[in-house]
């Protein structure tokens, strides 16, 4: 109560959000997995199902309960500029404040990432799947930048024929 401070605890615990980038990467495979179960295994339903209706879970789904740390990050950022806004400047937790937000914005944008690379990844895979699973085209540093229709002009006759551009 004598120095009510919480900067330098999230500055301390903030490093370790940075995992939370790999279970953001892995959520949607997770929450499909859950889903296939569901609908494939009655035994595996009705555990579930009287799991949730447990006092613990607050009448909530397991996928509610999944979605919770996705959502993690995000919510402490916002909390943390908050505080920031209402925190006076001369404040003792003033700069460690500011620190835990630099800090949680870069896990923020790092889960962030791992969305997108994972997305990415996702759809490098039907391409090569497409395209019939070219071993010489599978390269793990390949990020897929643009795709979509063109026109394919032939020199000879000025002809224009349809083609789909992997970029």
């Amino acid at each position: 109560t004598t120095t009510p401070r919480i900067g330098d605890i999230l500055q301390k615990l903030a490093p370790f959000l940075k995992m939370y980038g790999e279970y953001v990467k892995n959520f949607d495979n997770a929450m499909e997995l859950v889903k296939t179960w569901t609908e494939r295994s009655p035994q595996f339903k009705f555990i579930l199902q009287d799991i949730q209706k447990e006092k613990v879970c607050g009448n909530l789904t397991l996928q509610h309960h999944m979605l919770e740390p996705v959502q993690r990050i995000p919510r402490y950022e916002m909390l943390l500029k908050d505080y920031l806004r209402k925190l006076p400047q001369d404040s003792l937790d003033w700069k460690d404040a500011e620190k835990s937000l630099e800090i949680i914005s870069t896990a923020a944008s790092h889960s962030n990432s791992a969305i997108r690379k994972m997305e990415n990844l996702k759809k490098l895979l039907e391409i090569y799947e497409m395209l019939g699973e070219e071993e010489d085209i599978v390269n793990p540093s390949n990020e897929l930048i643009k795709e979509g229709q063109i026109l394919k002009l032939a020199a000879r006759n000025t002809s224009a024929q349809e083609r789909y551009l992997f970029l």
